[in-house]
């Protein structure tokens, strides 16, 4: 059996990759994410600040079909790879002057990737992993984020 796979898609440039997700090493939060992801999430996606080479998205509040907090650590990492996709919940007020909640999903798409934020290392758990053949077209488009600014990005299952 296949593992279920997610399809990314920058929408103006019509670029998409495929997502196949670790059944195994991240049961719990995949299986979140995919409930989360009955209606697909259409979202600006930015860039990391701190990371290097990683964009986001937030899952907006009726994505938001699970309790964060409920899902134990799985398939941690500081040092993500190319395609590696990740799952992050900060609570409100987890850091100072920051009462924000955010539910965010992120990808790495090049080389010397690393989560560490303004509160120094931080674990995350990756879940999937985009389908190598589809990184280099979607690396770019990544890439060009970082230059030009936010662009219009779809998370869907893919069924």
């Amino acid at each position: 059996m296949m593992p279920r796979q997610l399809r990314f898609t920058f929408v103006d440039a019509g670029v998409s990759g495929r997502v196949e997700l670790h059944e195994t090493l991240a049961a719990r939060t995949v299986d979140a994410i995919w409930g989360a992801l009955a209606t697909p999430v259409r979202q600006l996606s930015f860039h990391a600040m701190f990371a290097g080479p990683e964009i986001m998205i937030g899952l907006p509040p009726e994505n938001q079909t699970f309790d964060p907090r409920s899902l134990p650590p799985e398939n941690q990492t500081v040092i993500p790879t190319p395609g590696d996709v990740l799952w992050f919940y900060q609570a409100p007020n987890m850091m100072k002057g920051l009462a924000d909640e955010f539910w965010e999903i992120g990808m790495f798409y090049g080389d010397g990737g690393r989560v560490f934020g303004p509160l120094g290392w931080t674990p995350v758990t990756m879940f999937g992993r985009m389908v190598a053949e589809d990184l280099p077209a979607f690396a770019k488009e990544c890439a060009d984020i970082r230059l030009r600014g936010a662009k219009m990005l779809e998370i869907r299952r893919e069924e």
